[in-house]
């Protein structure tokens, strides 16, 4: 953009601002919603560069382009408003399980999870708290999938001989997977 652009834009801006945030404040909720939509409006503006109308017909196509702007904020607010929905059905579904009986026996794992190489910790983390596969734990890791195997069996190994036998929670729930 040259300087003559820059001066152009800098006249449209200061004649344009004010109208255009009070456009964008009568159409959303949130002051700051206005804000993002009036800086991404001039963002459009500058990107424009040399092409931005005249000082007159610029403020009428900004607000054409708030507009459009704007639709897109309503647009990604209704997705946002479904995904949020979704979040907070999953959550009620998830908050059926009381996790105050999970303390005891998450406390014991962590505890025995200090205890481990990182490599080893983060294999097992991966497998059962996430619930990925070897291969996919692989991928994560950046490594291949027979050392991730292997990684695996050695780690399951390691925190065998790390359970206390003495922590009934712990030592419980190994015997039920091993079923």
């Amino acid at each position: 953009m040259g300087i003559e652009n820059e001066d152009h834009f800098r006249r449209v801006y200061q004649d344009s601002f004010e109208p255009l945030l009070a456009y964008a404040l009568r159409r959303v909720e949130q002051p700051a919603d206005a804000a993002d939509v009036v800086s991404e409006t001039f963002l459009i503006a500058w990107r424009r560069g040399g092409r931005l109308p005249d000082s007159d017909e610029a403020t009428l196509w900004l607000y054409g382009v708030a507009r459009r702007v704007l639709a897109n904020h309503h647009r990604g607010g209704v997705r946002r408003e479904r995904l949020g929905e979704r979040l907070r059905q999953r959550l009620r579904e998830t908050a059926a399980v009381d996790p105050g009986q999970q303390v005891p026996e998450r406390l014991s794992v962590r505890a025995i999870l200090t205890r481990m190489t990182e490599p080893d910790r983060e294999m097992l983390m991966l497998t059962f708290w996430e619930g990925l596969e070897p291969r996919e734990a692989a991928v994560v890791l950046g490594i291949t999938p027979t050392v991730a195997r292997a990684r695996l069996s050695r780690a399951r190994a390691r925190f065998r001989e790390l359970v206390d036998p003495s922590d009934t929670v712990v030592a419980a729930r190994g015997q039920e997977e091993q079923r």
